[in-house]
């Protein structure tokens, strides 16, 4: 594959794997088969669909892209199991110390570099996210902007579980980002009544209108019962927007290439 070009395999949920230039990334790790039920604080999460590849068909994985730990949605028990086969999971600060082992805690905005089998340095930079409405977010989250140090002009940012607001946006202003890999879905739970814990389809269209250059893919908008908008909602937002084009649909268990 060029060097300049991303392949992004969508798994299912929030989990994709992530190519390029020989590095393999994997995003909220979701590997159980469905039906299954999950106890979430005082809620059941119904997860409908299970994973388009098997953890055990996967491959090796470099580094592990884990938006938060305490969430079975983002990462189950299957998912749990894959983390000691990466190099490093990159996580936020708490849940690097309740998983130990090979995880890594990152603040906002802190970085780190790991050399690649090609010579070149990743950098890896934890960035704001926040997880519901302010006050009644469910816990902390990180996304995370990715670049080789010797192209920092094709960034990808993951953005983990979070909704559209002033973090977000700062991550644009700081990163010229060339892939946006957003977690839309408007999830909703019982606890928090009728706000939205990540991005609904007009947030995404938010999101797309600071990200100016960059390719938009959604994730984790299916395949579990909490979610409140589908792809057909995400479309309809991003067409009434003028935006449709933006937008790059990942098909579930096939590599797609994006030029970066």
């Amino acid at each position: 594959m060029d060097s300049s070009q991303l392949a992004i395999t969508y798994i299912g949920g929030p989990t994709a794997l992530l190519e390029f230039d020989g590095v393999r990334l994997l995003t909220d790790p979701t590997f159980d088969p469905a039906p299954t039920d999950y106890s979430s604080g005082s809620s059941v999460l119904h997860k409908l669909q299970g994973p388009a590849i098997a953890a055990d068909k996967l491959g090796p994985v470099d580094y592990v892209l884990l938006s938060h730990h305490h969430h079975p949605d983002n990462l189950d028990h299957a998912g749990h199991a894959l983390l000691g086969n990466a190099k490093t999971v990159f996580t936020t600060a708490g849940g690097a110390q309740q998983l130990g082992g090979n995880s890594l805690g990152l603040e906002d905005w802190e970085s780190i570099e790991v050399d690649t089998r090609n010579g070149r340095k990743l950098r890896v930079v934890a960035t704001p996210a926040r997880h519901g409405p302010a006050n009644m977010d469910r816990g902390p989250v990180n996304g995370f902007v990715c670049f080789f140090t010797d192209a920092p002009q094709q960034a990808i940012y993951f953005a983990g579980d979070t909704v559209w607001y002033e973090g977000v946006a700062e991550v644009a202003k700081r990163f010229p980002v060339r892939v946006a890999i957003l977690n839309l879905g408007a999830a909703r739970v019982p606890e928090v009544g009728p706000f939205h814990l990540t991005m609904t389809s007009r947030e995404g269209v938010e999101a797309a209108g600071v990200f100016t250059n960059a390719a938009i893919i959604p994730l984790h908008f299916e395949g579990w019962a909490h979610f409140s908008e589908g792809r057909d909602k995400i479309e309809d937002a991003f067409s009434k927007a003028n935006m449709n084009d933006r937008l790059v649909w990942a098909e579930a268990g096939r590599p797609v290439a994006i030029l970066l």
